[in-house]
């Protein structure tokens, strides 16, 4: 499925909800739509602000930060995804803990793997 922000932002009844659920393609678990649509409307916020880009490039791990050293090879957070799940968490994103933080910063290359 393609995944539009703006229309994922505009969810907002349980009837959509319930559509949502009743569809086969999608993981049918009712707090993770309900994210997805609060994560939609946080995504859209940020724009106000640069985007959910600039805002995620602003946690990169710094190249001399310990979370960078040799350990990195079996680390599955840090800091950095630790303040940018917290921070997202505060903007109103839900299913952000700080591994899928520390996930999303390796796979975009601002942390290493």
């Amino acid at each position: 499925h393609a995944y539009d922000t703006v229309k994922g932002g505009d969810y907002l009844t349980d009837q959509d909800v319930a559509r949502l659920k009743a569809d086969p393609g999608l993981i049918r678990h009712e707090a993770k739509i309900r994210a997805t649509i609060s994560n939609a409307a946080a995504t859209l916020a940020l724009r106000e602000e640069g985007g959910l880009v600039e805002f995620v490039n602003s946690f990169a791990v710094a190249p001399d930060s310990p979370t960078a050293g040799a350990a990195a090879e079996h680390r599955t957070r840090s800091p950095e995804s630790e303040a940018l799940a917290a921070t997202l968490r505060d903007r109103g994103f839900r299913f952000v803990g700080p591994t899928n933080m520390y996930a999303l910063l390796q796979a975009v290359g601002l942390a290493p793997r």
